[in-house]
């Protein structure tokens, strides 16, 4: 029996690797999504455990004392921690899932360094075409939040693309193809 195997797929917001994730889940069997932890409160629609694992600041750091926080950061400017839930990566594994996460770089190094997982690095072709998709996914958006997420989304392509195994363009009307290629190279792996 292959042993279970960790991918990270990552990418500046609105470059699809949360799309990606979900297609490549419905069409691999044995293929879980990694849950999260965060200090954040549960949004409208959200589920504890599905969506994250909610928890309170307080609780938050408990469970960093306690080791059951993998990995974290911590983004002062909304006084919130994300993470990884220990108890639940190691639930998955002994059931003998293969986990996809998306992950911000410091827990993609994590995972690399602790767990050899695979890493896929999700890209626009352009940044007028992820303009147009950050628009199109939303419109209300003010032009300064636009203009910062843009500048992250170079930012990211420039400094973190480099710590990926592999690298997908995801091109403007092209999903299905990075899918594709998404899951030719997990299969690779598996």
């Amino acid at each position: 029996m292959p042993k279970s195997r960790i991918f990270i797929i990552s990418g500046p917001t609105g470059c699809g690797e949360s799309t990606i994730t979900k297609a490549i889940i419905e069409k691999i069997p044995n293929f879980t999504r990694l849950v999260t932890a965060t200090s954040r409160p549960l949004r409208l629609n959200e589920k504890n455990g599905v969506d994250y694992f909610f928890f309170s600041k307080e609780k938050f750091e408990n469970e960093i004392k306690k080791g059951n926080i993998l990995e974290h950061g911590y983004i002062s400017n909304r006084d919130t921690y994300y993470g990884t839930y220990g108890p639940y990566l190691k639930e998955k594994l002994k059931e003998g899932f293969n986990i996809i996460g998306n992950l911000e770089h410091k827990g993609t190094i994590f995972f690399k360094e602790n767990y050899d997982a695979v890493t896929i690095f999700i890209k626009p072709d352009s940044m007028d075409n992820l303009k147009k998709r950050l628009l199109r996914r939303e419109p209300d958006i003010s032009q300064d939040e636009l203009q910062k997420r843009l500048r992250n989304a170079e930012d990211e392509i420039k400094n973190e693309e480099k710590y990926y195994e592999y690298t997908v363009i995801n091109a403007e009307g092209k999903l299905e193809e990075a899918i594709e290629e998404v899951k030719d190279i997990i299969e690779k792996n598996i």
